[in-house]
């Protein structure tokens, strides 16, 4: 019988490569939403809804109802990347400019409605493995496998700073460190489905564990 795994936590624990292997392993579908959250924060950026005074908030969601968001699965990757109006858009979410606004515009009621509902429309079927900072406890709260991810900021700022160090983004590791933290205090404090461990959720602290075993450990709680 297919499964909802829901894996929640903080930004740069890895959730993503976790759950793409997991997804993999099991044969399920993989669903990245924070690259959903990334892609909205691309279009604000693109369409200039966004500044040192905040999110436009109208603007934004009315381009956003005109636009399609979607996963189309790379057979060469092995997993699925996110297009926004037909546009590949994966390595463009990835920078540190995103980075630096997404936290800002996911916090938005009016945006985290919108994509929630995509994404219960995206599980509805179930078989899949879902990441974010809110499934087990707004999206799924109904999940049979819930898991939490965490880290420590130090290690998770520097797995952050070689992956954009990688894709050639000149940012610093102390602004990939304030970054971290930024974004963490943002979503464990905002209104709107803040970032928290739902009570049934199994916690996984990878600051000392490969992907394999975290994988694997996951993998454990799906076949026990």
């Amino acid at each position: 019988m297919n499964i909802i795994i829901a894996i929640d936590g903080y930004s740069s624990t890895g959730k993503s490569t976790t759950a793409k292997a997991v997804a993999k392993a099991l044969g399920y579908v993989y669903i990245d939403t924070g690259a959903m959250y990334r892609a909205v924060t691309y279009l604000a950026l693109e369409k200039g809804y966004v500044s040192t005074s905040g999110i436009e908030v109208k603007p934004l969601m009315k381009a956003l109802r005109k636009s399609e968001i979607k996963f189309v699965y790379n057979p060469e990757l092995g997993f699925s990347e996110i297009y926004l109006d037909g546009k590949n858009i994966e390595n463009e979410i990835r920078g540190i400019e995103i980075a630096n606004w997404v936290s800002e515009v996911a916090k938005q009621p009016e945006v985290r409605t919108y994509l929630v509902d995509l994404q219960r429309k995206m599980g509805k079927d179930k078989g899949i493995v879902m990441d974010g900072r809110d499934i087990g406890t707004t999206v799924f709260p109904n999940a049979e496998l819930k898991i939490f991810m965490t880290a420590s900021e130090q290690v998770r700022a520097q797995r952050r700073y070689k992956e954009l160090q990688a894709k050639g983004d000149k940012a610093s590791f102390d602004e990939v460190l304030a970054n971290i933290q930024h974004r963490d205090h943002i979503d464990t404090t905002r209104k709107e489905s803040p970032l928290k461990k739902a009570d049934d959720a199994i916690v996984i602290d990878n600051t000392n564990l490969t992907i394999e075993e975290q994988v694997q450990k996951i993998l454990a709680f799906v076949n026990c």
